[in-house]
């Protein structure tokens, strides 16, 4: 028996850059094939309309036709892709993303790559966990170097607080669904960095490197505008999404749905 129910529609928020200097993204996790290739068809490269699309499954992907798949930049790790990216920040600030291990890789490279995508760079720094901290030692000279820290761990999630007593940068942490039994899919490394003894770190939900990195973006671009430096786009000028979907207050489709 199929259902009878509409495909759900998409309503863009057309103006958050403009608000908040930030652009909507498309998280596909649970969104229908239908809706998912109206939208790449709408966003590849070469359309002049930058847009993120994040948890993006390599088999959804792979579903996709090979003319539209070849528009797309595609990062299979943190199951990221754009057709465009946003312009690159004249801002001279760089992230640093410290990850406890490469079991973390999916969600320090999706918080990578959405750094990238806003047109920030970022530094990863992989496998850099608290059970051997020679290697947390060796690079924190150069991790110091960057004006805002994102951390991503498992497990007992000890590399935030580590890493918050030794810096003095802004310290993001994202806890990760990586670890045995009581990890409990990261609600125990969630747990750990909400109860630091290392005072000012903030902290995102599970897996969320996302997130993550626009937080930091929002820090960075307090700092250009503090400089004096604008962001591309924002000054109420055209629209970046363009005439491919909806305008606000109107829906493809029979019902709006949260993109």
């Amino acid at each position: 028996m199929t259902s009878d129910l509409p495909t759900p529609g998409i309503l863009f928020d057309h103006a958050r850059r403009a608000r908040i200097g930030l652009p909507e993204a498309v998280f596909c996790q649970g969104k229908p094939m239908e809706n998912l290739r109206e939208l790449f068809h709408g966003f590849g490269r070469g359309k002049d309309r930058p847009i993120l699309f994040t948890r993006l499954e390599p088999e959804v992907f792979g579903a996709l036709e090979e003319q539209v798949r070849e528009l797309y930049d595609y990062d299979p790790v943190s199951r990221t892709a754009w057709g465009e990216k946003l312009p690159l920040s004249p801002l001279k600030a760089r992230v640093a993303i410290v990850s406890g291990g490469t079991a973390d890789a999916s969600v320090a490279r999706e918080a990578a790559r959405t750094l990238e995508y806003l047109g920030f760079t970022a530094t990863l720094f992989e496998d850099s966990g608290v059970a051997g901290l020679w290697r947390l030692a060796g690079a924190l000279e150069e991790i110091n170097r960057h004006q805002v820290v994102i951390v991503v761990a498992g497990l007992d999630a000890a590399l935030a607080s580590v890493l918050g007593g030794l810096t003095p940068r802004p310290v993001i942490a994202v806890p990760t669904s990586v670890g045995y039994g009581l990890a409990r899919h990261g609600e125990s490394a969630l747990a750990s960095m909400l109860v630091s003894c290392s005072p000012g770190v903030s902290v995102e939900n599970i897996d969320n490197g996302y997130g993550a990195a626009c937080a930091a973006a929002r820090i960075l671009n307090l700092m250009a505008a503090e400089a004096g430096i604008g962001l591309p786009g924002t000054g109420g000028g055209p629209d970046p999404h363009g005439d491919a979907l909806p305008k606000p207050g109107q829906t493809r489709g029979p019902k709006a749905g949260q993109v």
